[in-house]
């Protein structure tokens, strides 16, 4: 099977492709001239549209990292890089003689409404934005999302399957990832962010990549996702796994000039990290998908040891 990752040179680019190539003929469009793949610019078809005419999957994760302050020149590049992406890659879709079956689109976990009373699942969760006294940082999230997704929708590809994954934050012991950056958080003995009440929803990497596996294969699974673990828990109790998978305590709750510190170590916005984010995937349970990591505890210790062992990569 041939499979083209749009934006696989980042993060969960990375992990993909280490796992699919195993099995599958990947190709990886990228941006970076010093990433093996094919160059594109993620604006304008050309040469690189061939790789998608005969193709069987498309995963699209391409969009410039979140892992920024968000300014206004970072706002307009967060924004553009996955919105003309997604449009031009629907373009080359259309024009394929053998367009892919599957399209993978990525999106958002935080699309959702900041919520401590019930979970966001697929059908009944809320879209974020409205919530009373949402931080500004909040909504940009959301309409870059909700843009995001709309430019999937309005792909006019009538022969291709379109999944949109509304992915919670993927826990890899890979560098450059969200739990890599908690960890550092933790082994400073920073405890938790604010209160500690808001919910924090994710996945591990071994199930991220089985879920998309999942998705390939399964051709009656169309539209919105979840890909996120069934037990999201609050902040306080994901730090303390952490710290307690790895052997240390946490001392120092994180707020005010620290908060903004610890935002600085996960390279992101402090509002963010105080989002409450409680996502679960109903759609992937009802389909029978099985959760390898549904406890976080489990998945911090085994992601812990990885770390010690300097071991990255799984075992797929």
């Amino acid at each position: 099977m041939k499979i083209v990752i749009a934006g696989g040179s980042g993060h969960l680019g990375r992990i993909l492709t280490r796992a699919l190539s195993v099995e599958h003929d990947v190709v990886v469009l990228t941006r970076d001239e010093n990433h093996a793949g094919v160059l594109w610019d993620g604006r304008t078809l050309g040469p690189w549209s061939a790789e998608l005419d005969g193709a069987d999957v498309l995963i699209n994760l391409a969009g410039r990292s979140v892992d920024c302050r968000y300014d206004a020149a970072h706002r307009a590049e967060i924004l553009a890089s996955r919105v003309e992406s997604t449009r031009v890659l629907g373009e080359a879709i259309a024009r394929a003689k053998r367009p892919p079956r599957v399209w993978l689109q990525s999106s958002t976990a935080t699309i959702y409404a900041h919520r401590y009373d019930a979970d966001n699942g697929e059908v009944t969760g809320r879209i974020g934005g409205n919530e009373p006294d949402t931080p500004e940082a909040w909504r940009f999230s959301i309409e870059v999302a909700e843009a995001w997704e709309r430019a999937c929708d309005e792909a006019r590809t009538p022969r291709t399957r379109k999944v949109k994954l509304r992915t919670a934050m993927v826990m890899s012991a890979e560098e450059g990832g969200a739990f890599r950056a908690m960890l550092r958080h933790v082994r400073l003995r920073f405890g938790r962010f604010g209160d500690g009440r808001q919910y924090m929803s994710w996945i591990h990497e071994r199930d991220f990549v089985a879920a998309v596996r999942w998705l390939i294969a399964d051709d009656e699974v169309g539209g919105v996702v979840n890909l996120a673990a069934p037990h999201p828990l609050p902040n306080g109790d994901f730090l303390r796994a952490i710290a307690k998978a790895w052997g240390t305590r946490l001392a120092i709750p994180t707020g005010g000039l620290v908060l903004r510190f610890g935002a600085w170590l996960l390279r992101t916005e402090p509002e963010l990290v105080l989002k409450s984010r409680r996502v679960v995937s109903r759609r992937l349970a009802e389909r029978g998908f099985r959760f390898a990591f549904t406890e976080w505890p489990d998945a911090a210790r085994e992601l812990c040891a990885r770390v010690r062992a300097g071991a990255e990569g799984s075992t797929w």
